[in-house]
């Protein structure tokens, strides 16, 4: 090793918050100003603990006989050989040695597009949740018009924006160092206006060709959209890890239309979100051709004659079970 060490205090999810240069050992740490290393918590001794070079050349943390001692992985230890990457707890510090060889890894590609940075990206995720907060009111407005609503809306929508946005900020200045507010609120924006647009387009869709099941379960979209969402917020936070981030986000969108599916079951006995299309839309919009009369009426006699069938099973049953009880 060579003689030139670094003492750094780490934060709890392993960023360096402090470094301090040794020129050699040995290397006394603790609350008391004659140490070499100073550890600011009163949870540490004034004298807590020591630093040496053992016969072998290593590194090895001594505890001086302190009241809380040195914890490594949750053990309270009285001696320690600390490589670089051996991380100890003394007090509430959390804290390791490097010397000055130690080997770093090779530098990772910026993947934090610093264009999308600032205000800009910002305003625009707000301009678009403010649109299309208006516009899902306006679509679902079946009453007078009244401006109030239209601001409620708008004024809830943007409320909502600025708090998951704001908590994302706050998670990213917590795991990433930097706060990204302007990002996370384009991130939200974007993914409120890819959700709504769907909503609509789907409805569309569905009723101008008769594709039903696009409404019986749109919401399994949705859900995928929504994890897309939480992908890009959470990459956003951790650019190097967006491969983890895209597999929990997929686990996150299976559990999610599992979920709604066994929902959809005990609740109704179908699997689709609703039997019937919600969306009536002018018949100007329609591509799909119109149905007979009697296609209609043959679906209604098929379906008699299976209820009926249903019935006279059921009273037979009933009746079955009355001579049993007789």
């Amino acid at each position: 090793m060579t003689a030139s060490y670094f003492v750094e205090t780490l934060a709890r999810n392993g960023d360096v918050l402090h470094r301090h240069q040794v020129g050699s050992l040995p290397i006394r740490l603790g609350r008391g100003y004659d140490n070499d290393f100073i550890v600011d918590d009163s949870h540490c001794a004034a004298r807590h603990a020591i630093i040496e070079s053992d016969p072998d050349g290593r590194l090895v943390l001594r505890d001086l006989g302190t009241r809380n001692g040195v914890v490594h992985q949750g053990k309270r230890k009285s001696s320690l050989v600390m490589s670089g990457d051996t991380v100890v707890r003394l007090g509430h510090t959390m804290l390791r040695v490097r010397a000055a060889d130690f080997p770093v890894p090779d530098e990772q590609l910026d993947r934090t597009m610093h264009a999308w940075e600032g205000g800009m990206p910002g305003l625009v995720g707000m301009f678009l949740i403010g649109v299309f907060s208006v516009l899902t009111v306006w679509l679902n407005d079946t009453q007078s018009f009244q401006l109030i609503r239209y601001l409620q809306a708008l004024a809830y929508g943007i409320a909502a924006g600025l708090v998951w946005g704001g908590a994302w900020a706050f998670a990213n200045r917590l795991f990433g160092r930097h706060a990204r507010l302007g990002r996370h609120l384009f991130i939200f924006g974007c993914g409120f206006a890819a959700v709504t647009v769907f909503k609509l387009l789907s409805s569309v869709v569905a009723y101008s060709f008769s594709f039903e099941a696009i409404t019986r379960y749109g919401s399994h979209v949705a859900i995928l959209l929504v994890a897309g969402m939480l992908y890009f917020h959470l990459s956003t936070v951790k650019p190097n890890n967006a491969r983890k981030f895209a597999v929990t986000c997929c686990i996150i969108a299976l559990l999610g239309s599992g979920l709604t599916l066994i929902s959809n079951e005990q609740r109704s006995g179908r699997l689709g979100d609703e039997l019937y299309m919600s969306v009536l839309l002018p018949p100007t919009m329609r591509v799909a051709g119109d149905h007979q009369v009697g296609e209609f009426m043959d679906k209604v006699g098929a379906m008699k004659a299976r209820l009926d069938a249903e019935r006279t099973r059921k009273v037979n049953d009933g009746a079955v079970d009355d001579d049993d009880d007789a």
